[in-house]
């Protein structure tokens, strides 16, 4: 099973911006498509976008035009590039490896261990 290790969570200013990173173990020219997901304290984890292996991306309404995710096949990493960061961003967040059906991404067993995101208003 591909192992994921999150990067680049933090402190930041309401209105800042930080980038997240996510490694995989395995080429991510074998994985159907990855995810960005968070989890808030007291809430479930919620899906925030996905990238497929052909470059397609979809956003949740919360963070659409704000956040950009993106792929360095070379590297084997997803970003999440988040700007105009809002105090309801933080959370921890955790990448996924999965697959795409029907438009929708489906999330497998293969998890990160997160990373902190905390945005002070």
């Amino acid at each position: 099973q591909v192992q994921l290790v999150e990067s680049g969570g933090g402190l930041v200013q309401a209105g800042g911006s930080l980038r997240l990173s996510c490694e995989a173990s395995t080429s991510i020219f074998s994985i159907n498509a990855m995810a960005w997901y968070r989890q808030a304290p007291g809430k479930e984890r919620e899906l925030v976008a996905f990238i497929s292996l052909f470059g397609r991306t979809n956003y949740s309404d919360s963070v659409k035009g704000r956040f950009s995710i993106s792929r360095d096949s070379a590297k084997s990493t997803v970003y999440l590039q988040m700007n105009s960061l809002k105090a309801e961003d933080t959370a921890v967040y955790y990448c996924n490896a999965g697959s795409i059906y029907s438009g929708n991404f489906r999330n497998s067993s293969a998890w990160g261990q997160g990373t902190q995101v905390t945005v002070a208003s």
